[in-house]
């Protein structure tokens, strides 16, 4: 894009010399003010887009925390009725288990589902930890291959969780910065507080207990 040049004659046809520097200064304002605009409109454009970018990141690797979360939730059912065969009294445990894992299935969003998740690693690491009252549970092989499969969902569970926590920091402090918190604001950009930190003891601990005793 090309501006006339003030001082040229043909830059404005039909005005004298002295019009014509009375027109300069206008001039400059208007290339000035139209400058602003265009770098304003570029940076706003480059921020919007990159905000999107950081959104769609999160959405991704909670989609990656959705798959293995469901995937421990499928080892439950089994590894409950191998401890029921063995372990008559464990009713509360397992009560728990059912309703946590029945509200995992009901989750809509992901703080639901964070909930309902920290929940049923809560209550599974209890069951984990009973069943040391049981050795002939500890001995049966299909109850062993379902904890080994669970132990290492657990870790993968722990491994997507850090990603995903890290790709929700990255896109919070970046809308929260300025000027990129007011582009947020006037783009409806929200920040997003489902974080998912390691929670319980109890979950904590539920892949480190030792059967082979």
């Amino acid at each position: 894009m090309s501006f006339p040049n003030p001082s040229h004659p043909a830059a404005f046809p039909g005005l004298s010399r002295h019009e014509r520097g009375a027109a300069r200064p206008w001039l400059i304002v208007l290339i000035v003010i139209l400058v602003v605009l265009f770098a304003s409109a570029a940076s706003y454009t480059s921020r919007y887009n990159h905000m999107v970018a950081l959104r769609e990141n999160v959405k991704q690797h909670w989609a990656q925390v959705d798959v293995v979360i469901r995937r421990r939730a499928d080892l439950i059912p089994n590894l409950v009725a191998t401890v029921q065969g063995f372990a008559h009294h464990e009713t509360k445990v397992i009560g728990e288990i059912t309703k946590a894992r029945a509200a995992l299935g009901g989750a809509q969003t992901p703080g639901q589902e964070i909930t309902a998740n920290d929940a049923l690693g809560g209550a599974v690491g209890r069951l984990l930890v009973d069943v040391e009252n049981y050795p002939n549970l500890r001995s049966n092989r299909n109850f062993m291959a379902l904890q080994d499969e669970l132990a290492g969902t657990e870790n993968r569970i722990a491994i997507e969780r850090r990603k995903y926590d890290q790709a929700v920091q990255a896109y919070d402090t970046y809308v929260s910065t300025f000027p990129n918190n007011f582009i947020a604001s006037a783009s409806g950009m929200r920040y997003n507080q489902n974080y998912f930190h390691a929670v319980s003891a109890a979950q904590r601990k539920a892949p480190m207990v030792n059967f082979s005793h």
